[in-house]
């Protein structure tokens, strides 16, 4: 039966831990990696709802996108939100590995998926960060499609309840994308002769940026541009591991879109 370890170390042969930035927490984050695994759930987040769900469901293992842990934690005493979400894992024998900004940079990744959902086919980078990584994507569509025609494809294919865009009076056919709050990276879809950008958590002065460029900017939310990765994930484990009965969260889903 594969360990804990052993997927960790397999994620980490497709999504390396040394892409993820200085910031990040990325890895086996809770749990032992001599742990047997059996069953696994896969979210984009781990929340105590997904908690819940992995014990109802026998798992021994979560494997997310978003950190359960972002910052050093000097003690774990049930404290705050994240104390308690750490204690709930380890009282329900759950181990968590969490792939992050790893899994954005790398290929294959998040924005890669994401690009492919909206039909398009990657090119290049849109942000370098060296030795030939980078977050987010630049592709192209098959063919030049209307913007009214773009957004109802993009809403259908990453299921999202709304879009908030700006329109800049072009058809899409060079697109940039980049999974989460990418909002700052506008101009740089510009420069590289983008005609439409589809990120995430867009702020007010970045619309008007996406304005004053003629670039289409659209907002398709942190979590539609960002879960569907998690497919991914779990099929990358099905696929090595066999033996393990994986699953994607049911909890996890429509209701929990507002995640940051």
């Amino acid at each position: 039966m594969a360990k804990v370890g052993e997927i960790r170390d397999y994620l980490f042969s497709i999504a390396p831990k040394e892409l993820a930035m200085d910031f990040d927490n990325v890895g086996l984050l809770v749990g032992s990696a001599e742990t047997e695994v059996s069953s696994a759930l896969f979210a984009l987040d781990i929340t105590s709802q997904v908690i819940d769900e992995a014990a109802a469901v026998g798992a021994q293992l979560i494997v997310s996108h978003h950190p359960v842990i972002w910052d050093a934690m000097k003690s774990v005493t049930g404290g705050d939100v994240q104390q308690r979400k750490v204690i709930k894992l380890i009282q329900n024998g759950l181990s968590a590995i969490c792939m992050h900004t790893n899994l954005d940079i790398s290929m294959g990744g998040v924005n890669d998926v994401l690009m492919e959902c909206l039909g398009g086919k990657a090119t290049g980078i849109l942000e370098p960060t060296g030795g030939g990584a980078g977050c987010g994507r630049v592709g192209e569509l098959e063919r030049e499609t209307p913007l009214g025609d773009f957004l109802a494809s993009c809403k259908t294919a990453l299921d999202a309840d709304g879009l908030r865009y700006w329109d800049a009076g072009r058809p899409v056919y060079r697109l940039a994308v980049m999974g989460g709050a990418g909002g700052d990276c506008a101009a740089l879809a510009d420069e590289l002769g983008c005609d439409t950008y589809v990120t995430a958590d867009v702020k007010y002065d970045q619309f008007l940026t996406a304005r004053e460029l003629g670039i289409n900017l659209i907002d398709a939310g942190h979590f539609c541009t960002e879960n569907v990765v998690v497919p991914r994930l779990e099929q990358w484990v099905a696929v090595r591991f066999p033996e393990i009965e994986t699953r994607i969260s049911a909890l996890h889903d429509q209701t929990d879109r507002f995640y940051k």
